[in-house]
């Protein structure tokens, strides 16, 4: 296989937004639905497939992908929480993709994901030879994160809302990070509104 097809990439987005009273993934953010933007930002990296995991309002939500080259999933267990989607996901490389030397998992509400962000995490594995490498911010340890194939049976093994930042702290001596200036996610009316109202600003890779 070649070298982009060695990482594919997982963009969880299957949750209800029950905090922000509205599917937050098709909030605008820079005049696209945020979902569309953070997706385009991880097909700027040297990663395939990307595989998109959908849920609550999948139907009103999907639509804001056409045209993209990637693979939407419907997770039909979405309510069980993202550990759910993101063990759906697994089980769906596994079985299409075999030969997948390494995964990363993004969350579909950060709309400060920087462009080079991916790319770094790769390249970082590269050459630093750790299994796990994630992001960082003020501290925190968190998506996007990348996992080579050691770690595939943990992530299939995952029940309910269990995410894969359980894994960072199991595996803690084993990650490297790459610095991310923020960590902003969008959970609530008020974050979009904080959000919305900011100074416009270039991207931070």
């Amino acid at each position: 296989m070649d070298e982009k097809n060695s990482c594919a990439l997982i963009l969880l987005a299957a949750g209800a937004s029950t905090r922000m009273g509205q599917p937050k993934q098709l909030l605008l953010v820079g005049g696209q639905p945020l979902l569309r933007q953070v997706a385009i930002t991880c097909f700027a990296a040297p990663v395939a497939p990307v595989v998109v995991v959908l849920g609550a309002n999948a139907a009103q939500i999907a639509p804001c992908l056409d045209g993209l080259a990637l693979q939407i999933l419907l997770n039909p267990d979405w309510a069980e929480g993202m550990g759910s989607s993101l063990r759906f996901a697994m089980e769906h490389l596994r079985d299409k993709f075999p030969e997948l030397k390494n995964i990363i998992i993004a969350l579909a509400d950060q709309p400060d994901l920087p462009g080079r962000q991916i790319e770094k995490l790769i390249e970082t594995q590269r050459a630093t030879g750790r299994t796990i490498v994630a992001s960082e911010c003020d501290g925190v340890r968190g998506p996007p994160v990348l996992f080579t194939a050691k770690y595939f049976p943990d992530l299939l093994a995952l029940r309910g809302d269990a995410g894969a930042r359980g894994l960072l702290k199991v595996y803690a001596d084993e990650v490297e990070v790459v610095p991310l200036a923020t960590g902003h996610d969008l959970d609530t009316p008020e974050d979009y509104r904080a959000y919305s109202a900011r100074p416009k600003h270039s991207d931070p890779s």
